[in-house]
């Protein structure tokens, strides 16, 4: 074969350009598909969140199946729903055909995923399903396949084309069918009131289950480590007392321990520049009056959120009076493994 003939068969080098183009092709075609799906939801949909409802309250459960792509979307639809509340798992159809089946119960809603709504394995299962007396609901971009014939109600989940060049590998599809599970698992999540504290219950570990379990009091410093000024105190005396708490901010309190203001290290900085003799001027007048500020009773993940939300590096910490009693550094959501 001549140097020629090889370079035909050998892999097609791309320019960053080229790459780019591409790419961005990919995802403006998977946004088309989204729009789609977004503009189609209607009745069927409703009718869907209702009847999950009503299984949930009766001590059902969601049963997610599918095979290939679709199989493994469900996977994670299933993952999602239980873990915000809705009881859900994942079945097989063919492992439930030996003997998986005994996951299926009479007061369950088998969500059956084909986007053909062809899928031999799939289709062989539902005869099973109905004789048990579960609910099956298609999700499908065929609403005149078997699958939907099958079906006690059907979800279409039609997309215009796969960002594939040949318009067959699943990638439009299957990003469509994981927005909508998510859809419905956040759709249920609030039709079902599941809180916070339910979310804390079900992840006990890892960093959401700290930034939910954990609450402001948890992690602010206090005592030596928590630098506190009257409003005459000196600029000086205040950047003294932050060097010996090791802290970046020093919060203004009045008399009886009311947050009055904040001044930080960043603060200092700025106005040194301008007039060294801002050293023995009183900190009220260069503190930044009336500061963000958190309970003490807030949960951690409320506390990650006002940071990144506010872009700061320090928060004071009040308790139910506006009385400061602590501060947070963004350095100590490291610490505690909250970021």
């Amino acid at each position: 074969m001549s140097g020629a003939e090889k370079n035909l068969t050998g892999p097609r080098v791309l320019c960053s350009a080229d790459v780019l183009r591409r790419a961005r092709e990919v995802i403006d075609i998977e946004r088309e598909g989204l729009r789609t799906l977004r503009d189609g939801l209607g009745d069927p949909f409703v009718q869907l969140v209702s009847r999950c409802l009503d299984v949930l309250e009766n001590g059902g459960k969601l049963v997610f199946s599918g095979i290939g792509k679709s199989g493994h979307i469900g996977h994670k639809l299933a993952a999602t729903l239980a873990s915000t509340g809705s009881r859900s798992v994942f079945m097989h159809p063919v492992e439930a055909m030996h003997g998986d089946l005994g996951i299926l119960a009479a007061a369950d809603l088998l969500l059956a995923v084909s986007y053909s709504g062809e899928t031999d394995e799939l289709l062989a299962l539902l005869p099973s399903a109905k004789r048990i007396g579960a609910t099956v609901v298609a999700i499908t971009g065929n609403a005149q396949s078997q699958l939907a014939r099958w079906s006690d109600l059907v979800v279409p989940m039609a997309v215009s084309r796969e960002a594939c060049p040949f318009n067959l590998a699943p990638t439009t599809t299957t990003t469509a069918l994981l927005a909508l599970g998510d859809a419905l698992a956040i759709v249920l999540m609030e039709c079902r009131r599941f809180g916070l504290d339910d979310y804390a219950r079900l992840h006990p570990a890892g960093a959401i289950g700290r930034s939910i379990t954990l609450r402001v009091t948890d992690i602010m410093r206090t005592g030596d480590r928590f630098a506190v000024a009257q409003p005459d105190t000196t600029v000086r005396d205040a950047l003294v007392a932050m060097t010996q708490a090791r802290c970046g901010a020093v919060a203004v309190v009045d008399a009886q321990g009311i947050l009055a203001g904040i001044f930080t290290d960043g603060d200092f900085r700025r106005r040194i520049t301008g007039d060294v003799a801002v050293l023995h001027a009183p900190i009220r007048s260069v503190m930044t009056p009336n500061p963000i500020a958190i309970r003490a009773d807030a949960m951690a993940v409320e506390l990650v959120q006002l940071l990144e939300q506010r872009k700061i590096d320090d928060v004071l910490v009040v308790d139910a009076e506006n009385r400061a009693v602590g501060l947070v550094d963004i350095q100590d959501l490291t610490r505690f493994k909250l970021m």
